[in-house]
């Protein structure tokens, strides 16, 4: 949703919703294949010059796709005995050119969960469209600490 000129009421346009469910899918199947130990669809949709804030060292984050592709490796093993990493909500904007969302994620172990069950990922993405398609430029995830 853009401001409208008239009175500053939001005005729905059409290329704004394709834009946000192009995102809103890009993210998803991103999900999925963390979820599956995919590397090669973890990565797909992402920048070459893509910046990661990760909740794991470096805390001066991750630069560029083949050092956020070194990241993964770690967290499927982890995830492959039996951790879940489910996307419980999802908030898209989209301008023309670039974007944001954020989602909380349930990102653990069934006895984590059962520990605590309101325990959630926080996940932050920038986007850019280059060429018509959209780029993940920006990931960060982070875990509330109380």
């Amino acid at each position: 949703m853009r401001k409208g000129e008239k009175g500053g009421h939001a005005v729905h346009h059409d290329s704004d919703a394709s834009d946000e469910a192009q995102i809103r899918a890009l993210i998803t199947e991103w999900a999925a294949a963390v979820h599956r130990g995919d590397l090669a669809g973890v990565s797909a949709d992402h920048a070459p010059d893509i910046v990661m804030f990760d909740v794991a060292s470096p805390h001066q984050g991750i630069r560029g796709l083949a050092a956020y592709r070194a990241t993964w490796p770690p967290l499927f093993a982890w995830q492959a005995q039996g951790a879940r990493f489910d996307i419980e909500s999802l908030h898209v904007t989209a301008g023309t050119d670039v974007a944001y969302a954020h989602a909380l994620v349930r990102c653990a172990t069934p006895e984590e969960l059962a520990a605590h069950p309101d325990f959630r990922l926080r996940l932050t993405f920038g986007l850019r469209k280059e060429h018509e398609r959209w780029l993940v430029a920006h990931e960060h995830h982070s875990f509330p600490h109380d």
